[in-house]
């Protein structure tokens, strides 16, 4: 799934209330700028050797996963990143070990996109993101 998927979900119905603007609209603003920053760490955790499956959590909100690497509070942005890999989602129980293969199928290649897992008040999601 891509971020433009997600922030296109909530298009207008054809009723005529104003629309209300999503979250990701500013989640895709800040990945463009925090871009660079998250593939150099994703380049290390994978070049160190620590996982081959790097995933970023983009949040709003204090969370207990990953090691922050990008706080909105420090840099005036709207969403925090986090730097995480598989084997934690796995050891969080985030994703089920029974699931493990499968979302490795779906990875998307660490050089050329970011695996975001996005956390919002309605729930959470994985989106693989291109870098600028």
């Amino acid at each position: 799934m891509e971020l433009k998927d997600l922030i296109n979900a909530s298009e207008s119905d054809g009723n005529d209330k104003p629309e209300k603007i999503s979250p990701l609209k500013s989640l895709e603003k800040d990945l463009k700028f925090y871009s660079e920053s998250i593939k150099e760490v994703s380049a290390e955790i994978v070049n160190e050797g620590i996982s081959d499956y790097p995933i970023f959590i983009a949040h709003q909100h204090e969370v207990n996963i990953g090691e922050l690497i990008l706080d909105r509070a420090d840099l005036g942005t709207s969403w925090s990143v986090q730097a995480s890999t598989l084997d934690e989602f796995i050891k969080k129980g985030i994703i089920h070990p029974e699931k493990k293969e499968r979302f490795i199928k779906t990875f998307k290649n660490p050089e050329d996109f970011i695996c975001v897992f996005v956390i919002v008040p309605e729930g959470a999601n994985f989106v693989f993101y291109p870098y600028h």
